[in-house]
């Protein structure tokens, strides 16, 4: 049996790719920096349909910057580049936080399940990758200068009187951003390291590298593995880890940067030719292959929600902007109604808490929304937001007497929203809308809103998008409602519906 497999395989953002195999089960977890829940963790059956089961952590900190209290929020930082790995029935994620300057380990029996018991080493471990040899735990991480540090059994603390030291140092001649993205493995009698590394000389792409070893500590060999950039505007296919079937076939699971929408994994075909590993056909991803896998149901990465649920918990498939208030938000409150209420004042939708997430997936998609405003006061501002730094909201917006205007914003040049079009709207309900489309790198953003949920009216500019590190996240869409008056007001939102696919506009 085999199936046919696409490259990518999920068109949306999910970096950092970690994937491992455990019996017939393959699972993968991906960073999430600000977005909470973090740490998804995802199970697939055949490495093409992937299926969100899981979050390592519910919140990482309790403080200011996580709660977003602190007028900058922990954008483009919390958790970076996890690894998972899988030893003795245990599961292990590790991974740093810029913010914090620490490394976490988080164990587990279920990975579907948890619970997780959690570790906090001081430092930065940038880009980790754990090793496990013969009875001893090594994590191995750096930017260009590769350094190796023994931790405990069970990875909870450094060891003590274990090794820490540098292990190499990477190529700098013609290299703009060093060897990082570490995932390390022990096959074949060899120490493999696979590293990226960004050269600013040739094709100017990110670019998969292995570093292999006889002995753990060198001397190492480097070889270039995979250079290519899936016919997508020069961005290479690079950073990631290797994973192999029953039948004993191996596959990298691998990123691209696709603008806008975000960092995309992929999968690519491997064999092992004088023990280093060979990627690609022929040095190229293919766009599709057939893999001897078995066939499974595709499950969706993002979903429509009717908000209809037996308690106060959300779908999976939902992440907060930074961490919730969990006091200001329900689904129970008004049964099959998403309620937001606001607790603090804010001005601008960067800075509003409890925004409510989910990825945008290319080559197009739409979301939509119904807003009833009926409990919203003076200065609330409440709709539907496409969230990266350069963001885009179309909402309604009460004014001091109580009478309502729909209003188009795009990120100003002070980060404050600035008004592209305003409308007075008399009535407390509204659709809100958003079309994305991520064609050839396209990245552009329609917003429209309707009075009927039929007739729809575009507003304001289609928004540019622009995919910048300081966010360091794909475009979400997001329902939000905040307060620049007074706080105690509240919106509900009816039902978000999502399709992608087909031409937009």
């Amino acid at each position: 049996m085999h199936t046919i497999v696409t490259n990518p395989i999920l068109w949306a953002d999910v970096p950092d790719v970690s994937v491992i195999r455990v019996g017939s089960v393959y699972y993968m977890v991906s960073t999430s920096m600000h977005a909470m829940p973090g740490c998804p963790i995802m199970k697939s059956a055949n490495l093409m349909h992937w299926e969100l089961v899981n979050y390592v952590f519910g919140t990482l900190e309790d403080n200011d910057a996580h709660n977003l209290r602190d007028g900058k929020g922990i954008y483009g930082n919390g958790s970076w580049a996890a690894s998972l790995r899988y030893r003795d029935g245990v599961f292990y994620v590790a991974f740093s936080c810029n913010d914090m300057n620490r490394f976490y380990v988080y164990r587990t029996a279920d990975i579907e399940q948890g619970p997780w018991e959690r570790s906090v080493i001081e430092g930065l471990h940038h880009d980790p990758s754990l090793l496990f040899d013969d009875g001893r735990v090594y994590v191995i991480y750096g930017n260009g200068d590769i350094r190796i540090r023994e931790l405990t059994e069970d990875a909870s603390s450094p060891l003590e009187g274990g090794l820490d030291r540098q292990l190499f140092e990477t190529d700098r001649e013609g290299i703009g951003l060093r060897c990082e993205g570490c995932h390390a493995y022990k096959l074949n009698g060899y120490y493999y390291l696979f590293f990226i590394e960004w050269p600013n000389v040739g094709h100017r792409r990110r670019r998969q590298l292995v570093y292999r070893a006889r002995s753990l500590l060198g001397p190492y060999e480097r070889r270039i593995v995979l250079d290519d950039d899936l016919g997508y505007r020069n961005n290479g296919v690079a950073q990631g880890g290797i994973v192999d079937t029953p039948e004993g076939e191996w596959y990298a699971m691998l990123f691209q940067d696709r603008d806008a929408v975000g960092r995309v994994p992929c999968i690519v075909p491997m064999r092992w030719e004088d023990d280093w590993p060979a990627l690609g056909e022929d040095g190229k991803v293919p766009e599709k292959l057939e893999a001897p896998q078995p066939r499974s149901a595709s499950k969706p990465l993002v979903i429509s929600d009717e908000f209809v649920y037996g308690s106060n918990k959300l779908a999976l498939n939902w992440q907060w902007n930074h961490n919730p208030d969990d006091e200001l938000w329900s689904v129970t409150e008004r049964p099959s109604w998403l309620r937001l209420a606001t607790g603090v004042i804010a001005d601008r939708i960067e800075r509003a808490r409890n925004t409510l997430t989910q990825r945008t997936e290319g080559p197009s998609c739409v979301g939509t929304t119904l807003l009833d405003a009926a409990g919203m006061k003076a200065g609330d501002r409440a709709g539907i937001v496409a969230l990266q730094s350069s963001f885009g909201t179309v909402g309604l917006w009460t004014g001091e007497n109580g009478e309502r205007s729909v209003a188009m914003c795009v990120r100003g040049e002070d980060g404050r929203e600035e008004i592209v079009e305003r409308l007075p709207y008399e009535s407390e309900r509204i659709g809100l809308r958003i079309e994305f489309d991520f064609r050839d790198g396209a990245d552009m953003a329609v917003f429209a809103f309707s009075a009927d949920g039929v007739a729809w009216r575009t507003i304001g500019r289609p928004l540019k998008m622009k995919y910048t590190l300081d966010h360091f996240m794909g475009y979400r869409i997001g329902l939000f409602n905040y307060a620049t008056r007074e706080i105690g007001g509240f919106a509900d939102f009816d039902y978000f519906r999502y399709a992608k696919g087909g031409d937009v506009g």
